[in-house]
């Protein structure tokens, strides 16, 4: 294989034509010169230039080796200029997915303060739920993920994948009933689970992790939830829940806004909670760029824990 750095010996002597002027342009000793175009001949297998008593000049396969270090050193020029800039935050492509709650409100917050920071860089959002982009993310198709997993269960949705990513624990978020306006347990500042085994549920999909948390916190409190309506919106939940036709279990993440037509009730002693993690892939270097982003996010959680939302 060609040294890069043999070619660059080449090009200089090149272009002065002779190995003292080219030693004097790279500040090496006509020795290493001479040495460097020897080994690059051995390497190219055949005689690149012509020693002559006033300087050299290059051979047929020495003019066309020049052509092609021409086009190779532009290139590398270029590719270290690219990765300056990205170490710099100055160029580059962060890419990032979030599972659609936290894409709705931590997320646009963190996107907007980054690309005021740094205009330069590419940024692209997916969503998807956390057991569809943590695969994703361990494979390397992001740079940086928002996932959840359920206090006392662990990562069950998406082990697999989940043990090898790298979290960073952003937030809390607790799951609240949501209750008609009109309900007899309205008037309760605080409502057990077991309170609620006679009532219709609405829910997400079945097979999203919330919905499964909630059948499993009804299993836990004695009954099996009768699941009437599922929708993967919350804006739709709730407008279910203000109709009167169920409750629901909604993330705080989810309830900004909560509707005025609903009353939110918190559940004693211990309610679900969420834990929103910012996820970063195995066993890679972190880009400066995800760097950059992490900062903000944790900002941008921290920021959120701190103001009154829909908690009652």
């Amino acid at each position: 294989m060609l040294n890069v750095g043999r070619l660059r010996v080449l090009r200089e002597v090149a272009d002065h034509g002779s190995f003292s002027a080219a030693a004097d342009a790279l500040s090496y000793t006509q020795s290493a010169v001479s040495q460097q175009i020897a080994a690059l001949e051995a390497e190219a297998g055949v005689p690149l230039l012509e020693r002559q008593a006033r300087g050299v000049t290059l051979t047929g396969a020495g003019q066309t080796l020049l052509e092609h270090t021409d086009g190779i050193l532009a290139r590398i020029q270029a590719a270290e200029a690219e990765l300056a800039a990205i170490a710099g935050l100055r160029g580059g492509e962060l890419r990032v997915a979030s599972f659609p709650t936290a894409g709705a409100t931590l997320m646009p917050l963190a996107i907007a303060s980054f690309r005021s920071a740094y205009p330069e860089i590419a940024l692209t959002l997916a969503e998807g739920e956390p057991h569809e982009i943590a695969p994703r993310l361990a494979a390397g198709e992001f740079d940086l993920a928002l996932l959840f997993e359920f206090r006392g269960t662990g990562a069950a949705d998406h082990r697999s994948h989940a043990s090898r990513l790298k979290r960073v624990e952003l937030l809390e978020d607790p799951m609240y009933l949501a209750l008609p306006r009109e309900h007899p347990l309205a008037r309760e500042r605080t409502l057990r689970l077991s309170q609620l085994g006679g009532e219709a549920w609405i829910q997400t999909s079945s097979s999203s992790p919330c919905a499964r948390h909630v059948v499993r916190c009804c299993h836990a409190a004695g009954f099996e939830p009768d699941v009437s309506f599922e929708s993967d919106d919350y804006q739709t939940i709730q407008g279910l829940v203000a109709a009167g036709v169920g409750v629901a279990l909604i993330p705080e993440l989810a309830l900004s806004p909560a509707r005025e037509d609903i009353v939110i009730r918190s559940l004693s002693p211990h309610p679900p909670v969420r834990c929103v993690t910012a996820a970063l892939p195995p066993k890679t270097r972190l880009i400066p760029a995800a760097s950059a982003m992490l900062r903000l996010l944790e900002e941008t959680a921290g920021n959120y824990r701190a103001r009154p939302l829909s908690r009652p």
